[in-house]
């Protein structure tokens, strides 16, 4: 198996934090803004991603809710795959984490290819597997991630150049289920040089 295989294989487990003891249960979230930006404050710089709810309607409507709660908060970026891409959206809190990563939400069709600075949800390789955990694209991935109906929801507009800064020296060495069991002390402990989410929210 090749490394982008390997990396596709796990991309597709990535949805499944904690394991692969998804609940499926599907969350109809209130309608999101047709369009709304989001400011990530990171601890290598500010990022912007402008939602199209349009492109992925329910994806939109789930991360404008999780992104208005404070989900995303001191989440590390704990899967880096140069030229590839980034990930990120496991909460720091294990039992928070774990009743937001249980429920999932429905599939949208895919209308935009995954290219450079697209954000996009993980999922199984079930139907209907997004949950909280979310990706930007490093690469133009649209040849191999759109035909597995990886459906962006928005893009970088705004320190694509801070993503591309992010500690990448790990990896996929972090273990999902470690985080998603312990929490950040896993990572500090283990991977001390790991970048973050100091706080996303919806800007006005």
């Amino acid at each position: 198996m090749t490394r982008r295989e390997l990396c596709l294989s796990a991309l597709a487990g990535a949805a499944a934090g904690v394991g692969c003891q998804s609940k499926k249960a599907s969350l109809e979230s209130k309608p999101a803004p047709a369009e709304y930006k989001v400011r990530i404050r990171t601890t290598k710089g500010d990022v912007v991603v402008l939602v199209h709810r349009d492109w992925s309607p329910i994806g939109a409507d789930h991360f404008y809710e999780l992104t208005q709660m404070g989900f995303y908060n001191n989440a590390a970026f704990f899967r880096t795959v140069p030229g590839f891409i980034v990930q990120w959206g496991i909460n720091e809190d294990p039992k928070v984490n774990k009743s937001w990563s249980e429920i999932t939400i429905k599939d949208d069709p895919p209308k935009v290819s995954n290219k450079v600075g697209t954000v996009v949800f993980a999922k199984t390789g079930e139907p209907n597997s997004r949950s909280t955990q979310l990706f930007i694209n490093l690469g133009d991935n649209s040849g191999s991630l759109d035909s597995q109906g990886f459906t962006p929801f928005g893009e970088v507009i705004q320190g694509m150049e801070n993503v591309m800064h992010l500690e990448m020296k790990y990896g996929e060495q972090p273990s999902q289920a470690a985080i998603a069991d312990i929490g950040n002390p896993y990572l500090e402990e283990h991977f001390p040089q790991l970048d973050y989410v100091k706080k996303a929210a919806v800007e006005r």
